[in-house]
């Protein structure tokens, strides 16, 4: 360890990295509070402050100037040594296994959002919305992402919070009612495939088929649905048309959902949402204002259109 980082180590150094999470909501060309204000909100002295403020301007974190009895101005803020020099360590993302177009472009535009927030970024992928949620709540992850259906559930039912909503057709394009080719939607004893697992897909299957008695109930992964149909094993289900037209082919015929409250839910269904849990964290709070949303949706669009490489 160099000299200049064990500057950090001591007493000022210690007040400079917490200065750092502070400064991170401060916009440039905007008066900073005063010395003793700080001070206190640090439970430190003011020269304390004084002293950590330099450090930080001297590791280049930011740059500052005197107006007068206008007060102290940040005239130069630069974000990603702000947040090295915090602490705050890397944000740490929970989404769906990348196996559409859609999934990877979400995946390259949340990253490129959160890297040019300042802010070191990391995404882990996992199935299932409540595996998702469960690892946030365990302090596994930082974030979720899910669509806004299951972000609704899952607000419901947990100490967690909305962060962003990104939108119609930037979680999935549409989903629909796949039957195996041949088998009519009135067939009594029609085998459904259904995956508690997603919150989405079985919401939405039980939905479609509500009201009817008849429908045996087959538990499957997207994974299993080609040999399930293949096998003679199943007659139908809903799902995301994005996977599903790879993993099937021509091999199901495609209807529209059915009634407007399963419309309704597909359209929830179909938008990201990204939830943070709702006592929040100083790194999530650090980036939250300066994260530009259109960001992700104008990558995950250039992905989908084919205009650019994923990279996450």
């Amino acid at each position: 360890m160099n000299g200049f980082d064990e500057r950090f180590l001591t007493r000022n150094g210690l007040a400079a990295r917490q200065l750092a999470v502070l400064l991170l909501n401060h916009a440039t060309d905007t008066r900073l509070p005063r010395v003793r204000d700080f001070a206190e909100e640090l439970h430190v002295g003011n020269g304390t402050v004084q002293a950590a403020l330099q450090l930080l301007e001297e590791a280049g974190a930011i740059g500052t100037t005197a107006r007068g009895h206008l007060g102290t101005f940040l005239v130069r803020s630069d974000r990603a040594v702000l947040w090295r020099l915090s602490g705050l360590g890397t944000l740490l993302a929970a989404m769906p296994l990348p196996y559409s177009h859609r999934y990877e472009g979400l995946a390259t535009g949340l990253r490129a959002a959160f890297e040019e927030a300042g802010a070191p970024f990391a995404i882990t992928f996992m199935r299932g919305a409540g595996a998702r949620t469960a690892a946030l709540m365990e302090g596994k992850v930082d974030l979720v992402v899910l669509s806004r259906l299951a972000a609704d559930l899952m607000i419901e039912q947990h100490p967690v919070e909305l962060v962003a909503e990104l939108g119609p057709a930037t979680y999935v394009g549409a989903h629909g009612l796949l039957m195996r080719r041949g088998i009519p939607l009135e067939t009594p004893g029609l085998r459904v495939v259904v995956d508690h697992a997603s919150a989405d897909q079985s919401m939405l299957a039980e939905r479609t088929f509500a009201g009817r008695d008849d429908v045996v109930w087959v538990e499957a992964s997207y994974m299993q649905l080609r040999d399930l149909f293949r096998r003679d094993q199943a007659d139908a289900t809903v799902w995301n048309l994005d996977e599903a037209r790879g993993v099937l082919g021509d091999e199901v015929d495609v209807l529209p959902l059915g009634d407007e409250v399963t419309r309704d839910l597909a359209l929830r269904n179909s938008s990201a949402a990204i939830i943070g849990r709702a006592e929040g964290t100083k790194a999530l709070a650090a980036v939250r204002e300066s994260l530009d949303l259109s960001v992700i949706t104008t990558l995950q669009n250039e992905v989908l259109r084919g205009e650019r490489i994923p990279s996450y």
